[in-house]
């Protein structure tokens, strides 16, 4: 089965200073058609003026993941953690039994453009934890390149949930696929360009959940950026 997600049709929350779309439900936006897909629970995609940011704030029992996009991302936490996030960064935030943190635009001048997801974990109560890794556009052109994981292979970040998270950069005539194995469902969030998933055209900001198929194919992709998730039932 493959339902689609416009873009379009995301909710909608505008702060002045802060823009941001959200895929699923998520804070004064509810749409009881879009709660999450299995342990995938939030998809926003945030842009932050310059200067601007969220303040000191509590989280817990959830994995965290900032991909950046554009600008500069400042991050503070209760575990001493502090440092500035750029394009390629990716950054996970284990909450555990309790984390406070803050995030900010670093630049006075620009905005910064990420995007923040949440996975429910398969352990709570766990010590919270943190953790970043750099992942060049050149490991992700033409393929997927594992970016977080439930073991961290590869050198991916580590989640406490068994789920994958993919990132690739295509065009023209790239492609790739990624196999689904039983008891398995994929989603695919289009981050910016054009491309065509399991025969489904789909643009910047689109989505796709993927059920009760034996894969994922990308294909005929015009500068795009996509996130690919491996996730359990």
């Amino acid at each position: 089965m493959l339902e689609v997600r416009k873009s379009a049709e995301r909710g909608n929350a505008n702060h002045g200073w802060l823009q941001s779309q959200h895929t699923f439900s998520f804070g004064d936006y509810h749409d009881p058609q879009h709660v999450g897909f299995g342990p995938l629970l939030v998809i926003n995609e945030d842009r932050v003026a310059p200067g601007q940011g969220f303040g000191t704030h509590g989280h817990r029992d959830m994995e965290i993941i900032s991909y950046v996009l554009e600008g500069a991302l400042e991050h503070k936490d209760s575990l001493g953690t502090g440092s500035v996030l750029h394009y390629g960064d990716v950054q996970r935030m284990s909450a555990g039994s309790g984390v406070r943190h803050s995030e900010f635009n670093g630049s006075q001048s620009e905005p910064v453009h990420f995007l923040q997801i949440w996975i429910k974990p398969h352990v709570t109560g766990i010590a919270p934890s943190y953790e970043e890794k750099h992942f060049a556009p050149q490991s992700k052109q033409g393929q997927l390149r594992l970016v977080a994981s439930s073991d961290g292979r590869d050198g991916s970040v580590l989640i406490h949930q068994d789920a994958a998270l993919y990132a690739a950069i295509l065009n023209g005539a790239d492609s790739a696929e990624h196999a689904l194995t039983a008891g398995r469902t994929g989603y695919v969030h289009v981050v910016r360009g054009r491309i065509n998933v399991n025969g489904t055209a789909l643009e910047g900001g689109d989505a796709l959940k993927i059920s009760g198929e034996s894969a994922i194919r990308l294909s005929q992709a015009e500068a795009a950026e996509v996130l690919v998730f491996d996730l359990p039932y």
